[in-house]
């Protein structure tokens, strides 16, 4: 007889919380990078220039932070360890991403630190929580 692992309640909270918290970075990846001119100019003169600080490769890291980390939420949900390395190639974006957004462009200038610095620091330090959430997933055997 097999023994059944029992996978506590705060674990799959978790992992929705991370499922639509990783939604949110995708709907805000697609709202980004598909803004239409007509909405585009309606923002303040100082958020439309932001908006030409950013190179290519700015949106392929934001696609595969976002994406990668979509995905991995998916994989908490199904119980594989898989998620693990979904979380580690989305933060492996999300940092490159992230010191961009906040060093290299005129964010903190346009919203001021505190508002330019939180949403990159906040999804850094969530990009490593599901990097040893999952782990731990795996340690316990939750995740297979």
């Amino acid at each position: 007889m097999e023994n059944k692992i029992k996978i506590p309640i705060w674990f799959w909270v978790t992992a929705v919380f991370f499922l639509l918290w990783n939604s949110m970075g995708v709907i805000s990846f697609f709202a980004h990078t598909f803004i239409s001119e007509e909405d585009l100019a309606l923002l303040p003169i100082q958020e439309r220039e932001l908006y030409g600080d950013y190179p290519i490769w700015t949106t392929i890291v934001f696609a595969i932070a976002v994406f990668g980390g979509l995905l991995g939420a998916v994989g908490l949900l199904l119980k594989k360890k898989w998620s693990k390395t979904a979380f580690i190639i989305s933060l492996l974006a999300i940092v490159p991403q992230m010191t961009h957004n906040l060093f290299f462009t005129k964010s903190v200038e346009v919203y001021g630190v505190g508002q330019a610095a939180t949403m990159p620091i906040m999804v850094v330090v969530f990009g490593l929580f599901l990097v040893w959430f999952s782990s731990y997933g795996i340690k316990k055997n939750w995740l297979k």
